[in-house]
């Protein structure tokens, strides 16, 4: 895929023209739109039994691997198969940091376990092809997005380790900076809009108990009043979605009423069984449920359109 590389590059595609289809961007459009365009083609051009493979064009990926991510893929129809590189001694320190961390927050999103959340090296069968071409995203952020999409769908997610190859030649046109934003920048977002509504729920909480003295009506109240604030922020800033409100409101209620419930039952099981401080049993709870709500919001309920950063 040629996204943009300009006259430097011309002279390979030129070469890599007589074994294989050059697409072209006139213009650098970002990895998730090259990716997205493949994705296209293949649909438009070739049947139903196929398997895909994705891999980066820096180097790190052998042949043999690519093979064997793909047979794996046959294998397990219906599954994204991803070659997973253990980050062992000579891989760069940025590149061990960027995976450990985006391991982690992975991790505390979904509750996975996969080792390898940043490899380009990934392949699935034909059945799967016409999934990803609609996920949002258009530069790094989007194949993060994939492994989002694929687990809120329930689609089978596993690796083939592969071999981990880092030399003097690797070239990458990741900006630790800009790039990391993109993948990290809604998530960022979305803390600072549960962060505002947890001060409003909080703030109402602590009124209410004062007033009222009651446990379950201090908490119901002002989660209903947070949660009606919570929706216009997200809707409109974290996730930029242009689903009509009738459409996307009645799942956040359903989301709400849902985490409420379990907000109340763990928040009244930390007081009156554990023992548990009122006011730090609150806390506990709502970092518990954080990144369930996230994770539901983006994939199950706002639809989101790109939107300026």
């Amino acid at each position: 895929m040629d996204d943009g590389s300009g006259e430097e590059a011309r002279e390979l595609f030129h070469r890599a023209s007589e074994y294989a289809v050059v697409l072209t961007h006139p213009e650098n459009r970002g990895k998730g739109s090259a990716l997205k365009s493949g994705l296209r083609y293949i649909q438009d051009h070739f049947g139903a039994d196929c398997v895909v493979a994705t891999m980066d064009a820096d180097g790190q990926h052998r042949v043999s691997d690519v093979l064997r991510v793909c047979r794996d893929a046959q294998e397990h129809p219906g599954s994204l198969v991803l070659g997973c590189r253990r980050m062992k001694k000579g891989v760069p320190l940025r590149s061990r940091f960027g995976n450990t961390l985006t391991r982690l927050v992975f991790s505390l999103c979904t509750g996975s376990g996969l080792y390898d959340t940043q490899t380009g090296l990934r392949a699935f069968d034909s059945a799967l092809a016409r999934e990803p071409i609609g996920i949002s995203g258009e530069r790094y952020e989007y194949e993060m997005h994939v492994l989002l999409e694929c687990f809120a769908g329930n689609i089978p997610v596993h690796e083939v380790e592969v071999e981990t190859v880092y030399f003097d030649g690797n070239t990458s046109h990741f900006d630790i900076m800009r790039d990391s934003y993109r993948i990290y920048k809604e998530i960022l977002k979305f803390s600072a809009s549960s962060f505002l509504s947890f001060l409003l729920d909080y703030a109402l909480y602590s009124l209410l108990l004062t007033l009222t003295g009651n446990l379950m009506t201090s908490n119901i109240g002002a989660r209903v009043m947070s949660a009606s604030f919570n929706y216009s922020l997200n809707r409109k800033l974290v996730f930029c979605s242009d689903s009509q409100v009738g459409k996307t409101i009645w799942k956040y209620w359903l989301l709400a009423a849902t985490i409420l419930a379990g907000n109340t039952l763990v928040l009244s099981v930390l007081v009156n069984r554990a023992g548990v401080n009122r006011y730090a049993a609150k806390l506990c709870t709502e970092l518990l449920f954080f990144f369930l709500s996230w994770l539901v919001q983006r994939c199950m309920i706002f639809r989101k359109k790109e939107c300026a950063t």
